[in-house]
């Protein structure tokens, strides 16, 4: 169990009051590397079935409409080794919906447990096996459900290691152990930023240190509140590595693109702050009720990566019809809005993940969902491919305690 899951587990979905505490430092010890396949001479250890080459790129399984492909590893001893962790990298190309590849283990020649069961995925990805395939002989499988020669999964770099402090790859900010607690960066507040100088603008206050390129979070407050009524929340993102602006929201989606407009400037500025320190390449809008409004309204937004909806769905079920990429809901189960938060998910043809967080009403949705946001952001803005499985899409996943979870079209 992660740290991260710990300490969501003991807190639970309520307010966090996080205090950060010095400490030593411990060096990190190093892993035992128990097997390894770069598919440089070909399968290896791994037998297949189906469409399967090699190459430098890896091994690549190929659709189709007769059957099948799969690889699938000889058995790797794990004798006298624990803290066993399987690593690869991994593409998949062209996959429709209803399509997927997936990636299991199976312990003593029983039974094959997903690690990961996608429709899109792209790089690094890192799974710590449980406790009971240790002494054991595992074998690994990869699979591919698509019925077309052009739908593709490519494999590379399959790693089995055991034991010592094995990191999780790197994305484009610095890396945090624990989404909970504050990110690296101290914050800088402007309450008088935006188009009409009526927004604020939260930014981690030492900006481009280090060559970092900083994505860029819209936030639409609820009606009735504005940014003010968000500031922990705000600052939480900021200190995370997001560039976070918020103004007072409305259910058109305007404002958002005018706030995205106003950012792209201020990177461009020489006089601003934030001078080509912003990736603009890298942006999220989303909101609470009427800003989750908004954000549907904005959501065909052509420089968007993703969106964010917290208890807000749409009044008449079609605000999914404007999604064009992955998106995030969150409700709660004393939430007034999470009926039409549910049927807007039956309506959602993107990949989608939602959770109707427990003793989470309207009001609280967005403070009790704020980790879940940060780990969104850091996966979808961030790079940091490896949230994908260990913080969402997988049934031990790090928010998964926390409420009903369901997630599709991935």
């Amino acid at each position: 169990m992660s740290r991260i899951r710990k300490r969501l587990r003991i807190l639970g979905a309520v307010a966090l009051s996080i205090v950060a505490m010095g400490g030593a430092i411990t060096p990190a010890s190093a892993a035992t590397t128990i097997y390894s396949e770069d598919f440089s001479g070909g399968l290896g250890t791994f037998t297949a079935s189906g469409s399967v080459t090699t190459g430098a790129y890896g091994a690549r399984m190929s659709g189709s409409p007769w059957s099948d492909p799969s690889m699938t590893s000889a058995p790797i001893d794990l004798t006298g080794h624990s803290d066993v962790t399987v690593s690869y990298t991994r593409a998949a190309s062209g996959l429709d919906v209803g399509e997927s590849f997936t990636v299991a283990y199976s312990v003593g020649g029983g039974t094959f447990t997903p690690l990961e069961s996608a429709r899109t995925a792209a790089g690094a990805a890192s799974f710590r096996l449980p406790a009971s395939v240790e002494g054991s002989d595992l074998r690994l499988r990869f699979s591919l459900d698509a019925g077309s020669f052009l739908e593709t999964l490519t494999v590379d770099d399959v790693r089995v290691e055991a034991g010592g402090d094995q990191e999780p790859p790197p994305g484009s900010l610095p890396p945090v152990d624990d989404v909970t607690a504050p990110g690296p960066y101290a914050v800088t507040v402007d309450r008088s930023a935006g188009p009409g100088d009526d927004g604020w603008l939260v930014y981690p206050a030492n900006a481009g240190q280090n060559g970092v390129d900083h994505p860029i979070f819209v936030w639409g407050p609820g009606a009735g509140s504005g940014p003010a009524d968000y500031e922990d929340m705000l600052r939480q993102w900021a200190s995370h590595g997001f560039v976070v602006y918020s103004e007072v929201s409305s259910s058109s989606g305007d404002y958002m693109v005018d706030a995205l407009d106003w950012l792209e400037s201020q990177n461009a500025a020489p006089s601003s702050p934030l001078y080509q320190d912003l990736d603009t390449s890298e942006v999220a809008f989303g909101g609470h009720s009427r800003g989750s409004i908004g954000t549907f309204d904005a959501a065909g937004e052509p420089r968007l990566e993703t969106t964010i909806h917290v208890a807000g769905g749409s009044f008449d079920g079609d605000g999914p019809e404007s999604l064009r990429n992955p998106t995030l809901y969150i409700g709660g189960d004393e939430d007034f809005a999470t009926a039409n938060m549910e049927r807007d998910y039956t309506n959602t043809d993107v990949p989608v993940w939602f959770n109707i967080l427990d003793n989470t009403d309207h009001i609280y949705a967005t403070r009790n969902g704020q980790h879940i946001i940060t780990a969104w952001l850091r996966w979808h803005l961030a790079d940091e491919e490896f949230r994908r499985t260990e913080d969402f899409l997988s049934s031990g996943c790090t928010f998964c305690g926390l409420g009903e979870v369901e997630y599709k079209n991935w």
